[in-house]
This record gives C-alpha cells, sequence and structure tokens, in this order.
C-alpha cells in the first residue's frame, strides 16, 4: 500500500507489506499487556521498526515487511554497504537490478528532446519535447506529444512528493547550478538539462508506483496542467503530521536505516570531494588547451618563414592540433558528462535524507499515539483508537516502501557509474593514442628528411 494515490487496474501499490487486516496490534489483546502462560507461542507485537518482535529462541530468523529474512545479530553497516558498489556485471549485481526496468514488462515509454527557446515581452524560457508511447488502459491514446519547460517538471517532481511521501522520488537538475557563470540558454547548458530531465523522467515511468501516479499522466497527456489543484489540502495534511509528532522525540532509529543514514553521510563526502576535484581539472584543462592551442598557432606562423624546416614545423603544429581535439574531447566529457552526474547523486542522497526523515516523523507519531494509548487501556480498557493503526499502517509503508526504493536506487547507481567510469577511461585512452599516434607520425617523418638529408649530401 502506498500512502497519496488509489492503486491502478490491474496492479498492487504495496511493496511487500501486510495488509492492515493481517497485522496483530499490540493493544488488540490482552495478552499484550498481561501474558500468561501460553504468551511464549500466541504473542506477535508489530514494533515501530516494521519488524516482528515475539518471546523465540536467540536463532529464529526474523523477516522483514516485505518478506525478506534478515540477520538482525549482524546490522549492516555504512562500510558494508560501500563496499556494495560493485561495477561488475556479477550475480549480485544482476540480482538486485530493477525488474520493473526491463524492456520486456515496461508498458510507458517517454523520452525528452528538441529543446526550443521562446522569446515573449515578458520572458524568455525553453520547452522541451515530450514524447510518450504506452498501451496502459488509463491513458486515452497509446501516443502523445507535448511540449513542457523547467517548471512543469518541478510541479510533477512536488506533486510525487507530496502524493507519494514513502517513496523516493528522482531529483530535477538545479535551476541554476552555476548562475552568473554559465548562460542557462547556451546550447551546452540546455543539452545538460534536456538529458537531465529526460533521466528524471524515464526513472520516474520505470518506477512500480510512481508511473501510475495520476499527475504523471496529466503531466504526459494535458495540453495545460492546473498546476494550482489540490496544494493547499496536500499542505494541510503535511503540516499535521509534522504536528503529530512534533512533541515526541523518537526512541530509537531501526539499525538497517541508521547504516543507511551513515552511508548516505560518507557518499555525500566521497562524491562532494570528486566534484571539487573534477571542477579544477576542468578548470586547468581549460587553461591549458588555450595555451596548447597558442603553441600550435606559434608553429604555424614560423613555418612560413622557414623554407628548409617548413614540414617539420608543420608536422609539429599538426600534432599538437591533434592533442587539442583529444584533449577537448576529455574535458567536455568531465563538463558534460561527469560533473553532471556527480551533482545528480548528491541531488539524490538530499530525497533520499528526505524520506528517512519523514520516515522518522511517521515512527515518532505511532510511538507517541501507541504510549498514549497504552496508558489509556491500563487505566479505564479504553479501546484502541483507530488511529493507532493508522499510523502503525504508515510506518509499515515507510519501512517497506523505503527498502525496495532503496535497492532500486542502489541498483541503478551501480549501472549509472558504470557507464560513467568506462566512457571517461575509454575517452582518457582514445586521447593518449591519438596523441601518441600523432607524435610517431612526426617522427617518421623527421627520419624520412633526414635520410633524405644524407643522400643528398652524399650526392
Amino acid at each position: 500500500m502506498s500512502v497519496g494515490a488509489a492503486p491502478p487496474r490491474g496492479q498492487t501499490k504495496s511493496s511487500g507489506q501486510k495488509p492492515i487486516t493481517e497485522i496483530i496490534h499490540p493493544l488488540s489483546a490482552e495478552e499484550s499487556l498481561s501474558p500468561g502462560p501460553d504468551a511464549t507461542a500466541s504473542r506477535r507485537i508489530i514494533t515501530p521498526t516494521g519488524s516482528t518482535a515475539e518471546d523465540q529462541d536467540e536463532d529464529q530468523e526474523v523477516g522483514l515487511t516485505n518478506g525478506t529474512p534478515v540477520d538482525t545479530s549482524r546490522p549492516a553497516s555504512a562500510s558494508s554497504l560501500l563496499n556494495r558498489l560493485q561495477l561488475d556485471d556479477g550475480p549480485e549485481a544482476e540480482g538486485s537490478c530493477d525488474p520493473y526496468a526491463s524492456t520486456e514488462t515496461r508498458d510507458l515509454f517517454v523520452t525528452v528532446d528538441d529543446p526550443k527557446k521562446h522569446v515573449s515581452t515578458m520572458e524568455t524560457y525553453i520547452t522541451y519535447r515530450v514524447s510518450t508511447k504506452t498501451t496502459r488502459i488509463e491513458f486515452d491514446l497509446p501516443e502523445y506529444c507535448v511540449r513542457r519547460r523547467y517548471q512543469d517538471f518541478d510541479w510533477l517532481r512536488m506533486k510525487l512528493e507530496d502524493g507519494q511521501p514513502t517513496h523516493l522520488i528522482p531529483p530535477l537538475p538545479e535551476k541554476f547550478v552555476m548562475k552568473g557563470v554559465v548562460d542557462r540558454f547556451s546550447e551546452e547548458f540546455v543539452e545538460t538539462r534536456k538529458k537531465a530531465l529526460d533521466k528524471f523522467l524515464k526513472r520516474v515511468a520505470d518506477h512500480p508506483v510512481l508511473s501510475f501516479n495520476p499527475h504523471l499522466n496529466a503531466f504526459l497527456s494535458a495540453k495545460d496542467l492546473n498546476k494550482r489543484q489540490g496544494l493547499a489540502l496536500l499542505t494541510k495534511v503535511g503540516e499535521s503530521v509534522k504536528q503529530a509528532a512534533g512533541g515526541y522525540k523518537l526512541r530509537a532509529r531501526p539499525a538497517e536505516f541508521c547504516a543507511m543514514a551513515d552511508y548516505l553521510d560518507t557518499f555525500s563526502q566521497k562524491l562532494g570531494t570528486i566534484d571539487r576535484i573534477a571542477q579544477r581539472i576542468v578548470k586547468e584543462q581549460t587553461e591549458y588547451l588555450a595555451e596548447l592551442r597558442e603553441y600550435g598557432t606559434v608553429y604555424s606562423s614560423w613555418a612560413g618563414s622557414e623554407d628548409e624546416l617548413r614540414h617539420p614545423l608543420e608536422g609539429v603544429a599538426g600534432c599538437v592540433t591533434t592533442c587539442c581535439g583529444g584533449l577537448e574531447d576529455v574535458s567536455d566529457n568531465m563538463s558534460q558528462d561527469l560533473i553532471p552526474v556527480l551533482r545528480e547523486y548528491v541531488l539524490y542522497i538530499e530525497s533520499m535524507k528526505n524520506v528517512l526523515r519523514k520516515r522518522d516523523q511517521s515512527q515518532a507519531e505511532y510511538e507517541g499515539r501507541l504510549e498514549t494509548a497504552v496508558l489509556r487501556k491500563q487505566e479505564d480498557n479504553t479501546p484502541v483508537p483507530v488511529e493507532v493503526e493508522k499510523c502503525q499502517d504508515r510506518v509499515e509503508c515507510f519501512n517497506a516502501d523505503l527498502k525496495a526504493d532503496w535497492e532500486r536506487w542502489q541498483s541503478n547507481k551501480r549501472q549509472d557509474f558504470k557507464r560513467l567510469l568506462t566512457d571517461m577511461a575509454d575517452k582518457n585512452v582514445n586521447y593518449y593514442e591519438r596523441c601518441q599516434t600523432s607524435w610517431e607520425s612526426l617522427i617518421s617523418m623527421l627520419q624520412e628528411k633526414q635520410t633524405k638529408d644524407k643522400t643528398n649530401d652524399t650526392n
């Protein structure tokens, strides 16, 4: 079950958690407060951590909310999670891949391309063509083609975040990445943003729950978006949850979610360091490229005044030009491919931390209401409030959905960084091979000239 949207036809919105009717509430029976001699075999308490606590042997296996067994004696650590960044196509990587991303099972395909600049008296902006092909019955037509601007994508993400609070929403590229330094209407900036928007929409369309959100349907098919619909209600709901959990301090975050938070902190530091170094490298490469081009021009002008050395000097100028072209490709790869991916995952980390904070708020709300209900039941046998069961169900949804999205995010991350690092290695190898080939050809030419000069001197 997922909070905020109705399940589509033929699809279940649950990520594996049990229905509320199958969950035995800790206050639904007298055994939960006064266990009898048979309590060891009958009592089952659903704790806020999302697991089932029983009076059982230490070696008994405990199941997660999505049915996956977990060894609670050794909780995952941040270092062990970092070691999962495997770039090979081994069995573990294949087993953790998102099954919904398979082309055979997908029924919704979206593409963002064809950016166009619009100039009016009030503003200047860029729109992108969003093409959709689908076989889902929720859509009236099999194909759609609409134009959207950045603020439309921002509206969609806000709706997804409000309507699906238990899920990880993919990030959008920053509105102003380097304000005052990069022209947001330049061809390079628009191309980079187009790739990021295309990746964002593809990830939403491949998600088993987010892809059925009605706002995504409207974004892909409607000519005009009603962006004000439902804002006031969602804002009030969010404020009420914060107020309910604001006065209660969370007892303890489950070990697996603590490991997630530690991993995100460590991963964020590593990405931040790589991003800073990469930007310095790009800056130095740009300066070096300008000097190298000027260096080659000097040899070309020198060749015009030296008849005997004209061919060797022109050869050096040609080698320098070849090195300039290869270095430009390497620099473009870092500025247009590496740095945007690093920034994307920095934003991804912030999105994941935001979901973790919401999960903690939901757990704190459940613990507070549960504690109050226990006190009331002990005093006057007051029946269990319905709100407690709803809060418990919300925590179960958060736990199951967050774990599923975490695995999906890890799989996408492995694939993205594998492509990124492989492409970077290929570009660098190609650059040095081009430089080596060019300079080796110059050596051959010089040797031929030397042999020819010796022959002329002998004659």
